[in-house]
């Protein structure tokens, strides 16, 4: 049973919605969209009140009784046809009020999280303003709101960074940027050899660059100045890619600690 807000309902009644009809579809067009999408069949009589529903009210039926994820991408590919709709009908939207319909459907099918590795979002020290921030992100992304948070994403992938060179011994400066703290860190990973496939090394280059151009949304796309902030889909994008670059650091770091502690250990078999 799919769970939507005051608000997430209103955006379906308002965009989809008119005096019954769902856009310009016809009853059977309608019925081979939904069904082509969902494999199923919404000229159930359960999505029709005694059997007399229109088309809007068998929809607003179907968003009650599915669950997040198939109402999510139906409505996900409802989203061109309502797109085509307003162009048809000299009915021009701004780009507000179409991402405020794809939040909606991103966030059901997503299952109420947008960004997969948002767990890892994890201060990898004690301390508390550390703590408070990263805490801060993940309770950003749980409203689905990752454009508020873009800034304080680069702050923490910098402290984050930070504590992964002291704990190497690396030197760095208070100002140090995001991708030259990447940059240290990265160098002597490759110097101890973690990385173990040639295509790993390429992501890993790669993702120096998706860094480097974090510096620039942090200080001409996000609330850390007075700047128009980025999209919403943008915004998820680059919260998906540094979320799971931390998390696979995370996993690398354990797993190579892990190694020099059980090699550590002595062998009690030899006494």
């Amino acid at each position: 049973m799919a769970e939507l807000s005051y608000q997430e309902k209103k955006i379906v009644k308002d965009s989809l919605i008119q005096q019954g009809y769902v856009l310009d579809f016809s009853n059977n067009s309608f019925n081979n969209f939904v069904a082509d999408v969902t494999k199923i069949n919404i000229d159930d009589p359960k999505y029709s009140e005694d059997n007399s529903g229109s088309k809007g009210q068998r929809l607003l039926k179907f968003i009650e009784l599915e669950s997040d994820y198939v109402v999510g991408i139906l409505l996900k590919a409802l989203y061109d046809e309502l797109v085509q709709y307003n162009n048809n009908h000299g009915k021009p939207k701004d780009g507000g009020y179409y991402e405020l319909y794809s939040k909606m459907y991103m966030r059901l099918i997503s299952g109420g999280n947008v960004v997969e590795h948002i767990d890892a979002i994890q201060a990898n020290n004690d301390d508390k303003d550390f703590n408070s921030l990263a805490k801060l992100i993940r309770e950003s992304i749980e409203k689905n709101e990752p454009e508020a948070a873009l800034d304080r994403l680069h702050t923490f992938l910098i402290k984050f960074l930070k504590e992964l060179c002291n704990s190497y011994g690396v030197a760095f400066t208070k100002d140090e940027t995001v991708n030259a703290l990447y940059g240290k860190y990265i160098k002597i990973i490759r110097e101890k050899k973690f990385i173990e496939s040639e295509m790993s090394d390429k992501i890993i280059k790669f993702s120096f660059q998706v860094i480097d151009a974090f510096n620039d949304i942090r200080n001409n796309k996000s609330f850390a100045h007075d700047n128009p902030i980025l999209n919403y889909d943008e915004s998820v994008l680059i919260f998906s890619n540094v979320t799971a670059m931390v998390k696979f650091i995370q996993s690398m770091e354990a797993k190579h600690k892990s190694v020099v502690i059980a090699e550590a250990e002595p062998d009690w078999g030899t006494f």
